[in-house]
């Protein structure tokens, strides 16, 4: 490929990039952070009846922002193909699990919907509250396991960055240090509820900034020109 495709190639990725930070965000932080209440079913079943339409629009924007994840997957591995086909692989095989998972995810919210709205009607209200507490807090849990494969496949991709010269180096640092905090976020919200809290945190910072460094350059900067040495001329006898 010549120097000016790769670097529409890279801005075509920033763009798929930004579009899943935008989308996915809004998917995933507007449940927890907007409908549920800590401690109080009733409180949680009302937001989601009060702001249905909210809800369904965070549910269809996570379903998008899975999609926005395979073609950005699609671009870097066009991108970087040529330069480390073996992490390039591994980048998109570790995408399109979390895609999988992330999708099928989405059936615990759109079961709460239901259940919070009385579509069940075999159950009393009570039941169908604790049941859509049920499948939101299983939604949670599906969340955590997702965000494993959403940490990894940083790892490859960070690699990439390092090794090519199309990126710089400390872009790729940042994105496995997003990798480790992102699967060791998941580890504790399993393992040490009691540090779920802390993890989520530093999976925030740690993913925030290297994922928007990738976004900005690649927008931005596109990738650096790998500069080769012309071959010698041959002599002619």
């Amino acid at each position: 490929m010549s120097m000016h495709q790769p670097k529409q190639t890279a801005r075509l990725a920033g763009f798929l990039y930004l579009a899943l930070a935008i989308t996915g965000a809004f998917g995933i932080m507007y449940i927890p952070g907007r409908i549920m209440v800590p401690l109080d079913v009733a409180a949680t079943v009302k937001n989601i009846v009060d702001h249905q339409l909210a809800f369904r629009l965070s549910i269809a924007s996570h379903m998008v922002s899975q999609i926005f994840f395979i073609f950005l997957g699609l671009a870097l591995y066009r991108l970087f193909r040529d330069v480390d086909a073996k992490n390039s692989r591994l980048m998109i095989a570790l995408i399109l699990v979390a895609v999988v998972i992330a999708l099928l995810n989405t059936l615990n919210q759109v079961a709460a919907l239901h259940l919070a709205l009385g579509q069940a009607v075999v159950f009393d209200r009570n039941q169908l509250d604790a049941m859509t507490m049920f499948f939101l807090n299983l939604g949670n849990d599906g969340t955590a396991i997702a965000q494993i494969f959403w940490g990894l496949w940083l790892f490859p991709f960070g690699l990439i960055a390092i090794r090519s010269g199309l990126m710089q180096k400390w872009i790729g640092y940042l994105l496995i240090v997003a990798c480790l905090s992102y699967v060791a976020n998941s580890t504790a919200h399993f393992l040490m509820p009691g540090y779920a809290q802390l993890a989520t945190r530093v999976a925030a910072i740690a993913g925030t900034a290297a994922q928007i460094s990738a976004i900005l350059w690649l927008l931005i900067k596109g990738v650096n020109e790998i500069k080769t040495e012309a071959p010698p001329p041959t002599r002619k006898s």
